[in-house]
């Protein structure tokens, strides 16, 4: 006979041992329908993602330069040839309508670094040096003479500056559209570390996560927002965001220092350079969470950089894009359309010569 305090244990236990098996059920039907759905989440990105593809394929053509392919495309006709090196994170696509406006003119080039856009993911480190030779054998591959005058957007007029000092025979001119000057970073370090600034986009691991999982695609007018101009969006997600993209703009801010060192007291003789600088404080600087002392005393250094890159060519000339912030390229193309043709107006009128050319 079982004692009553026994009997009464018995029956409190066993529905508090049903209650905690259904809960485990419960749980565990949670877990297995979110594992469901990520993985249809990444499967719904791979299947975007391969289509993708077929819907955007490469305007121009795939050169091989030792290992991986660029993707080049070329418009236009004439000389000089005019080269285009993108700004950090942007690709052939960033100039929009100014290779069909300098077309009308010249032969022009854009083209996508290793890693960015259609281009393969690169073998060799991204560093300027050998993006400024990888360029190079893609244009003697493709059989595109010189002549050429190079123009480079933000960090992309470190990269043309390299170029013109290393093919320095072969250069008619240099144009810098708002171009990231040596030394930059290390001047505005202290001002970011005193107002306590954490960069705003994410790490290449969240990014390629964000994609990879279809958060990207699904989200874009959300977590693109302040990144990517709302026009650009669906090539970014497309084309463009892919992990050899995350992965080569990570790796090219980690290099800047080895361009740097190539580019210190450089000095390219007569060589026409003409700088391109912003006339307004950029919405990315005004929306940094910085104080306005703080913005200010920035802007005064990118400035005072812009003049300093007159110093670099006894043939130089500063002008001023009074409405444009740091994408002068997109703000007023006009005004990048009208120096390069200008340029190429004054270089119609004497020949071309190689004791006028670069040297350091």
């Amino acid at each position: 006979m079982t004692a009553p305090n026994e009997q009464n244990t018995k029956i409190i236990m066993k529905p508090r041992k049903l209650h905690k098996i259904r809960w485990i059920k419960i749980v565990l039907g949670v877990l297995a329908f979110m594992l469901i759905l990520v993985g249809a989440s990444f499967g719904y990105e791979w299947y975007a993602s391969k289509k993708a593809e077929a819907d955007y394929p490469p305007p121009g053509k795939l050169v091989d330069v030792g290992g991986f392919r660029l993707h080049i495309l070329k418009k236009g006709t004439g000389s000089p040839t005019i080269l285009l090196e993108a700004a950090s994170g942007e690709t052939s696509q960033s100039w929009r309508k100014i290779p069909d406006e300098i077309a009308k003119f010249a032969t022009v080039v854009s083209y996508d670094r290793g890693g960015f856009g259609w281009s393969d993911k690169a073998v060799t480190a991204r560093t300027g040096p050998n993006i400024a030779q990888e360029l190079h054998t893609a244009l003697k591959r493709e059989g595109i003479q010189g002549p050429y005058i190079i123009v480079g957007h933000s960090l992309g007029g470190m990269y043309a500056r390299l170029f013109a000092q290393e093919y320095q025979q072969e250069m008619a001119g240099l144009v810098l559209v708002d171009a990231k000057p040596v030394g930059d970073d290390l001047k505005t370090a202290p001002i970011l570390e005193q107002e306590h600034f954490q960069k705003p986009t994410p790490s290449s691991g969240i990014s390629k996560l964000l994609k990879q999982s279809g958060a990207m695609r699904l989200f874009k007018d959300i977590l693109l927002e302040g990144l990517v101009r709302k026009e650009d969006r669906d090539v970014f997600v497309n084309v463009i965001a892919q992990p050899k993209y995350f992965d080569a703009v990570d790796e090219e801010a980690k290099n800047i220092p080895i361009t740097e060192e190539r580019l210190k007291n450089q000095h390219l003789g007569k060589l026409p350079v003409r700088v391109i600088t912003r006339g307004q404080i950029p919405p990315e600087v005004k929306q940094m969470g910085l104080s306005p002392d703080a913005g200010r005393k920035i802007e005064e250094i990118w400035q005072a950089g812009q003049r300093d890159l007159l110093k670099i060519s006894e043939d130089s000339k500063l002008i001023v894009a009074k409405n444009s912030g740091h994408y002068i390229i997109h703000d007023e193309p006009g005004v990048v359309v009208d120096v390069i043709g200008q340029l190429v107006k004054e270089l119609s009128q004497k020949p071309f010569s190689t004791s006028s050319t670069a040297h350091r």
